[in-house]
């Protein structure tokens, strides 16, 4: 007999080492049972309009003070930037 030490209590089970040790209670891994497997997603759910990631190069001190005006400025510029777009400025 062994003793496994679950999350909150201890559970008895038995062993006979002349047993087989393979576990029948699982089905088997057939055409069948893998037809009805469909695969994860894991990570953020995909966007309807995802960003596009872009180099662009700008001025040193312009950059230092978008970054210094917090987090988010990346959002906040992109904001702007759509704005302007909007408007036809750009």
């Amino acid at each position: 007999m062994r003793y496994l030490m679950g999350a909150q209590n201890l559970m008895e089970i038995e062993f006979d080492p002349g047993k087989d040790p393979t576990n029948h209670d699982n089905p088997p891994m057939d055409a069948t049972f893998m037809a009805g497997m469909t695969p994860s997603r894991r990570g953020r759910p995909k966007l309807e309009t995802p960003k596009v990631e872009i180099k662009i190069r700008l001025d040193a001190k312009t950059v230092e003070h978008l970054r210094g005006s917090g987090p988010g400025w990346q959002t906040r510029v992109n904001a702007l930037l759509g704005q302007l777009v909007e408007a036809g400025w750009i």
